[in-house]
């Protein structure tokens, strides 16, 4: 393949990326500032804050379904077909929340419709993730396999930073103009980047693992069955793993914002800020943790990052309590720019390389969203429930992120490194095989 298409692909696989989780962030960041008071109404500003979390949290729950539906269609009908409309939908979904009117309007029916079409970002975010990973994973050679996986990666911390620096413009409006129609642009303008999405996206061919599969005829009637059958170790273990990749992340860029400005006294704006800076020196080190990994090996680094994340939970909090401006953002630095940096990049091309082609779709949309689900949404829930349940005390959410990267540190010690192996180099002949020899088991 020349040098131009694989520059075409990694760029519509950080593209698409970008753009959908820049639509879903845009939710998070809101859900705290906006929607716990102009659409969860309540007497106390605290359970309006936890409907809020928790309609954050829900769509989390639907992502596995989508994963299901879209990698059916990606391990049954294609990669590149499945991006297009997942894409479409979590555009659809953004900009109608930007049209949503408050409760003070509708009454009821503003959490409700916002609540659904939160669902349908959800679906869309499900498939949409697993499909731009394996756009660069099943092109890249086997010699930088780390660094075309870590690129989609990217685009969870290039949508973070646009989110964020969308929202950090907004709040330097009077906050009556913000509240009522400055948070609503970002949700509008959305629909620009998933045009520009499509039309990068209309010119990539399918990918080569594919393309092999379709070849032998090994394309698998119903994968989810396949997958579960023949390959449930891994999708326990790609589970797992995303524990520590998932709810600190949360905790360090979504949950902190509401902490920070509540329990500490720093406004809006600095926290914004401390999580633009931390996020746009994650996108730095994501490629370059990536290219580290194609020469000393995925696992040394995610094992890194796990053990960093547990000896920076209680430091974490500390800073933050020094009440200084500097110490916040050097806090955020640190846990979100630097320690998450190594797991988020390696975690793709990991799952990618544990799972045989016909399957593959399914097998990593499924660990990676029932990860998301069990420890991503319910994060900024359970750590607000926390301080509410031991008097704001961050000692439980220090030890619940302890405890995230214990999880994932288990569930990959079996894991086998396959660093600059041929991907496809164990694919069944047949996808009916039951026949799963011990290299497929991790």
């Amino acid at each position: 393949m020349k040098d131009k298409d694989m520059r075409r692909v990694l760029i519509a696989s950080l593209v698409g990326s970008s753009i959908e989780w820049f639509d879903y962030f845009l939710y998070g960041t809101v859900a705290a500032l906006v929607f716990n008071t102009m659409f969860f109404v309540s007497e106390d500003p605290s359970i309006g804050l936890i409907l809020a979390y928790a309609s954050f949290a829900l769509s989390f729950f639907i992502r596995p379904l989508g994963g299901v539906i879209f990698s059916h269609i990606g391990d049954r009908i294609g990669r590149k077909k499945t991006l297009v409309l997942t894409l479409s939908l979590m555009g659809i979904a953004t900009f109608a929340m930007g049209l949503l009117p408050t409760y003070y309007a509708i009454g009821i029916w503003a959490p409700i419709l916002l609540i659904t079409l939160r669902l349908i970002q959800g679906l869309g975010i499900g498939g949409e993730w697993g499909g731009a990973m394996l756009l660069a994973v099943e092109y890249a050679p086997k010699e930088q396999r780390g660094f075309f996986g870590s690129v989609p990666q990217m685009g969870v911390t290039i949508g973070m930073v646009l989110g964020t620096l969308a929202l950090s413009v907004m709040t330097l409006l009077p906050e009556d103009a913000f509240m009522s129609w400055g948070w609503r642009v970002p949700f509008l303008l959305s629909a620009l980047l998933v045009i520009f999405g499509l039309w990068i996206r209309k010119g990539i061919e399918e990918t080569p693992s594919f393309k092999k599969v379709q070849a032998e005829g090994s394309v698998p009637k119903v994968p989810l069955v396949h997958t579960l059958k023949h390959h449930w170790r891994e999708v326990l273990i790609a589970v797992g793993a995303k524990v520590v990749e998932t709810a600190p992340f949360y905790i360090f860029g979504t949950f902190v914002v509401s902490y920070a400005t509540s329990n500490v006294g720093h406004t809006n704006s600095e926290v914004l800020n401390a999580v633009m800076v931390a996020t746009i020196i994650t996108t730095i080190l994501i490629p370059i943790m990536g290219k580290l990994s194609d020469k000393v090996g995925r696992k040394p680094l995610y094992i890194w990052g796990a053990f960093g994340m547990i000896l920076f939970a209680f430091p974490y909090f500390w800073m933050l309590h020094e009440g200084s401006n500097i110490m916040m953002f050097l806090a955020t630095i640190i846990g979100l720019g630097i320690i998450w940096a190594p797991i988020t990049a390696v975690l793709g091309t990991m799952f990618s390389e544990i799972f045989s082609a016909e399957v593959r779709y399914t097998g990593i949309t499924l660990g990676y969203q029932i990860g998301a689900a069990v420890a991503g949404g319910t994060a900024p829930l359970i750590a607000t429930a926390l301080l509410m349940q031991f008097n704001n005390s961050y000692v439980p959410v220090a030890l619940y992120i302890i405890f995230t990267a214990v999880v994932s540190l288990v569930a990959i010690w079996a894991v086998r490194d396959r660093s600059n192996q041929q991907l496809d180099e164990e694919v069944p002949a047949a996808a009916g095989k039951a026949n799963i020899t011990e290299k497929q088991l991790v």
